[in-house]
């Protein structure tokens, strides 16, 4: 694993060295703050990498991790695309990080879209979806609450619905008695599994199998 500068100040954590690249982009929130890695993207990662060996996997650390910046956590999602460089790309987005992967899809490596509790709003253009794969992974039990970030399921479903019309295929699949995500960060640094975190795994490695070959 290293730690790349991209060309617009973000950061890349590369696991990994197979062909296919997977484009790991985080969750954000109104206030805006420097990036920092995502919890539940880690865990994903660090449990599945090593039996993906064709799939190359880059972490972005956004430069402000804020939905008002979320122009520039895109401009760190195409950085990463093309500094990974791989043959065929997957997006892989967790929550805000949904949002980020439907903008830069329009990049021609990006086959796919793999959201995780993704953050699709009614405003989000989908266009760039257009003849790709969507697949969507939603805790039941996901929802805002005051001071927990969270998406609700039915938000989600609406921007499916509206990327299947836009020329998208792809599956929509809720977990019962997940929440928002598969980890959280502890103040040591431990990353802690949440409710439900082996059934995302589960289903995050089937659809990166299929996507690996």
């Amino acid at each position: 694993m290293e730690i790349e500068q991209l060309s617009t100040g973000g950061a890349l954590r590369v696991t990994g060295t197979g062909p296919r690249a997977v484009v790991c982009v985080n969750g954000g929130q109104g206030t805006e703050v420097p990036g920092t890695w995502s919890a539940t993207l880690e865990w994903i990662v660090r449990r599945l990498a090593p039996g993906l060996p064709r799939l190359r996997f880059g972490e972005v650390r956004y430069r402000i991790k804020s939905w008002k910046r979320l122009d520039m956590c895109i401009e760190d999602a195409r950085a990463a695309i093309e500094r990974l460089g791989g043959e065929r790309t997957l997006m892989l987005g967790f929550s805000m990080g949904g949002a980020v992967s439907i903008a830069a899809a329009a990049h021609p490596s990006v086959e796919e879209v793999l959201g995780l509790g993704p953050w699709i709003p009614d405003r989000l253009d989908v266009s760039p979806l257009s003849g790709k794969r969507l697949v969507v992974i939603h805790g039941a039990l996901d929802r805002w609450l005051p001071g927990i970030p969270g998406v609700s399921p039915s938000s989600s479903r609406r921007g499916f619905e509206r990327a299947l019309a836009a020329g998208a295929d792809g599956t929509y699949t809720t977990i019962a008695g997940a929440v928002h995500g598969t980890a959280v960060r502890a103040p040591s640094g431990a990353v802690l599994p949440l409710p439900r975190a082996r059934r995302w795994a589960e289903l995050v490695g089937t659809e990166l199998a299929r996507f690996s070959g």
